[in-house]
């Protein structure tokens, strides 16, 4: 069964004036679209592949035959990244969390306002193209990392309950070489709500 490219859960221009409609639509409708297309060509010769969640697959790119492994790693990390991406923000979002997922934050660094800037500093410092992400870490731990290109906290283990979008494609239209404007612009648009459900569909 082909993996599939899901519609935005809502409009281009709804995360305006944080992220430009223009950037959704080649964001959504290209980039991501190009990693559905390229994982599924790369696992046209592998029935027994096909079934398989896109979680699963990177999960243990070891068991992916070494003809398609970078393909899939790279492309099915791109769809597992953007899929979440997307699904993690919303409209008239941003604020700050709640309950369990704000308690475990805390814990975890300090303040909500210590985290936020601690992500926004590893996301600064991720070199080139990439990712930074609030991750469940495999000592069910919460803890900010960042990765390369299109690479899952996934492959080491680790559940990602959000990512923000470090490539250029993510944000150069608006904010051309100013990665750290973007970055903070972005918590306008963080859907808590959807984080906390992960965080606890986690634990």
């Amino acid at each position: 069964m082909a993996h599939t490219l899901a519609p935005l859960p809502y409009d281009y221009a709804a995360l305006e004036p944080y992220i430009d409609a223009e950037t959704m639509k080649l964001h959504h409708d290209k980039h991501h679209a190009a990693y559905v297309n390229n994982l599924n060509g790369a696992l046209a010769d592998y029935p027994e592949l096909q079934s398989k969640s896109i979680e699963s697959l990177i999960a243990d790119l070891n068991a992916i035959p070494e003809a398609i492994r970078t393909v899939v790693r790279n492309n099915g990390g791109g769809h597992a990244n953007h899929t979440m991406f997307w699904e993690t923000m919303a409209s008239n979002a941003g604020g700050t969390p709640t309950g369990d997922l704000a308690a475990a934050i805390t814990d975890s660094f300090g303040d909500v306002d210590t985290f936020k800037q601690r992500f926004v500093e590893a996301g600064v410092k991720q070199f080139g193209s990439g990712w930074v992400w609030l991750v469940v870490n495999p000592e069910h731990k919460l803890q900010i990392v960042s990765t390369p290109n299109q690479d899952s906290p996934i492959t080491v283990g680790s559940q990602p309950i959000l990512g923000n979008d470090v490539w250029e494609h993510a944000y150069y239209l608006k904010y051309q070489n100013r990665r750290p404007e973007y970055l903070n612009a972005w918590w306008n648009v963080v859907n808590w709500q959807e984080v906390s459900r992960r965080f606890a569909a986690i634990r």
